[in-house]
């Protein structure tokens, strides 16, 4: 039962991917697999060939993911970093718990886009793409924002 359960999971998600890249997702009443969202993106206007991008990856569905990697246009050297007492270091994945919420923020985790093909400038946006251990892959729009910005929590 739980290989067809798969399988028609699989269907089903191969069937919505244009939903899951805009945002929606199906309503599988269950909350047994991912259902993520993205909110709050942003990029500082880089001063440098480097670059970080911030934002929240939602998770209304019962199940945690991993975020894997993220993929841009804008470099072909793309990792994810944490910040753990004030030092910085590459990680392989970051978890996105089950009706929980990954943050990405100012001084915390956050995506590194080194060798900048370009320098983006304020008012412009970003393309990347964030891959997932289970769910499909988002694309998201990153607005550049001046090189101080940094919203305020609520």
């Amino acid at each position: 039962m739980n290989r067809r359960r798969r399988t028609a999971l699989a269907g089903v998600l191969a069937l919505t991917t244009g939903l899951t890249l805009a945002g929606c997702s199906s309503d599988s009443g269950s909350g047994g697999e991912p259902e993520l969202k993205v909110v709050g993106a942003f990029m500082p206007q880089p001063v440098s060939d480097m670059a970080a991008g911030f934002l929240v990856v939602q998770n209304s569905g019962g199940t945690a993911d991993r975020l894997t990697s993220v993929t841009s246009p804008l470099s072909d050297d793309v990792t994810i970093h944490e910040t753990k007492n004030q030092k910085m270091r590459e990680v392989s994945s970051f978890e996105v718990p089950a009706n929980g919420e990954l943050d990405l923020e100012r001084g915390g985790n956050h995506i590194m886009f080194m060798k900048l093909k370009q320098k983006p400038r304020q008012g412009e946006k970003v393309s990347v793409e964030l891959h997932f251990e289970k769910a499909d892959p988002i694309t998201v729009d990153l607005p550049v924002k001046e090189t101080t910005h940094n919203p305020k929590k609520q």
